[in-house]
């Protein structure tokens, strides 16, 4: 996820990975300028990606309920209203059909990969 964002982002923006945040970590937090004439000196689109892996462990509702939670938080910390939930599903059992969504819960997009 990290290698294909870098590709969009290159030469404008920032993409830190795995950033601290009090005792817990967002995986992905971007900065983009929203004015590239005066870069990182004026406003900055600032953007929270949590990355969730879908394993046989836990349900996917119980998985989405605890991301939303963690990702909300993470944009409140970092005042940004610009967050993105995004699954990765690993069950080898499902189809692309079944793991490739999208929806929004709780005004928090979510992703299913």
């Amino acid at each position: 996820m990290q290698a294909f964002l870098q590709r969009l982002i290159n030469g404008g923006g920032r993409i830190n990975r795995e950033y601290a945040l009090g005792r817990k970590r967002t995986d992905l937090f971007i900065e983009w300028p929203v004015d590239e004439a005066i870069g990182f000196n004026g406003e900055v689109q600032r953007v929270v990606i949590e990355i969730k892996i879908m394993t046989e462990k836990k349900s996917l509702d119980t998985l989405i309920s605890d991301g939303i939670v963690q990702t909300k938080a993470y944009a409140q910390q970092m005042g940004t209203a610009e967050a993105y939930l995004v699954i990765f599903d690993r069950r080898a059992n499902l189809g692309w059909d079944e793991k490739i969504w999208q929806k929004e819960i709780d005004a928090l997009p979510v992703w299913g990969c």
